[in-house]
C-alpha cells in the first residue's frame, strides 16, 4: 500500500526496486477530454496508451473529462467517479488528477459581461472540491491553457480573456498551496512562451489546444518533478515524441 505524505513535494512511498502500477482518475473539462486533438486525443489519452502496451506494464489511467464542466459540476460527479474506478472489488484509484476553471471564467454574451461562476462562488466551490479530493486519495492539479483573446466569443456568447483566466487560476493555485496539492502552473508557462508559438498550439476556436498544444502540454506535465514525486519514477514515459514545437 502506498504511504502519502502531507509535505510540501507531497511524495507518495513506493517500495525501492519495486513498480507498482498505480490506478488513477483524471478529472475536469475539455483540457482532460482532449478536445481539439483528433490525431492523439489529448494528453491523457496518449498517457493512457502508452501504458497499456503489453511490453509497458504501466498505470491504469481513467480519462473522466467532461467538456464545458465548471468546478461545481466536477465537484457533483467526483465522488460516484471515483468509487466506481479500480479493477478490483473494493479497490479505489491512488490518484486523482484535476483540471478545471476555464469555463468558469468566461464571462456572458459581451467581453464585459458576468462571469459564467461568480468569482466569490467559484472561491468557495475550488475549496469544496480541493478538500472532497484529498479526503479520497492524494491529489495533482493542472492549470488552464491561456486562450487566444482573438478568436472570442466561443460558440458566440463565451468571452475568455487572459485578465479574467489570470484571476481564476491563481484563486485555484492559492486554494493548493493552501492544502499542499501541487499545481502545475499551465497559464504562466506558456504565457512566458512568445505569442507565435502560443498560438500555434491552439485550435481554431482559441480556446482549445491543438495536437502540437496537447504534445506540448504533456511534455510539460512529463518534465514536473510532482509527477514524480508522486510514484511515477518507476513509471515508463514515450522516449520520444512525434510532435516537438520548441518556443524559439
Amino acid at each position: 500500500m502506498h504511504t502519502f505524505l502531507a509535505s510540501s513535494s507531497m511524495q507518495v512511498s513506493v517500495p525501492p526496486n519495486h513498480f507498482q502500477p498505480m490506478k488513477i482518475v483524471a478529472l475536469g473539462d475539455s483540457l482532460i477530454y482532449g478536445f481539439g486533438d483528433p490525431e492523439k486525443g489529448g494528453w491523457i489519452e496518449q498517457l493512457r496508451r502508452w501504458w497499456m502496451l503489453p511490453d509497458n506494464a504501466g498505470h491504469v489511467l481513467y480519462n473522466l473529462g467532461v467538456r464545458g464542466d465548471r468546478t461545481q459540476q466536477v465537484a457533483q460527479r467526483l465522488e460516484v467517479e471515483f468509487r466506481h474506478r479500480g479493477e478490483l472489488r473494493n479497490r479505489v484509484p491512488d490518484l486523482i488528477i484535476l483540471s478545471v476553471g476555464v469555463n468558469d471564467s468566461a464571462r456572458l454574451t459581451r467581453p464585459d459581461g458576468r462571469s459564467y461562476t461568480d468569482f466569490t462562488g467559484f472561491e468557495k466551490e475550488i475549496a469544496s472540491l480541493l478538500d472532497l479530493a484529498q479526503q479520497l486519495c492524494p491529489v495533482l492539479f493542472v492549470g488552464m491553457v491561456p486562450v487566444d483573446e482573438v478568436k472570442m466569443p466561443f460558440l458566440d456568447c463565451f468571452y475568455y480573456n487572459h485578465a479574467d483566466q489570470y484571476r481564476y487560476k491563481e484563486a485555484t493555485r492559492i486554494a493548493c498551496t493552501k492544502r499542499q496539492i501541487p499545481y502545475l502552473d499551465i497559464f504562466e508557462q506558456w504565457m512566458e512562451r512568445n505569442e507565435s508559438w502560443r498560438l500555434k498550439c491552439l485550435s481554431e476556436d482559441g480556446l482549445h489546444p491543438n495536437t502540437l498544444g496537447y504534445q506540448a502540454l504533456l511534455e510539460d506535465v512529463i518534465n514536473w518533478d510532482a509527477i514524480h514525486s508522486a510514484g511515477f519514477a518507476n513509471a515508463a514515459y514515450p522516449s520520444q515524441f512525434d510532435y516537438h514545437l520548441k518556443p524559439s
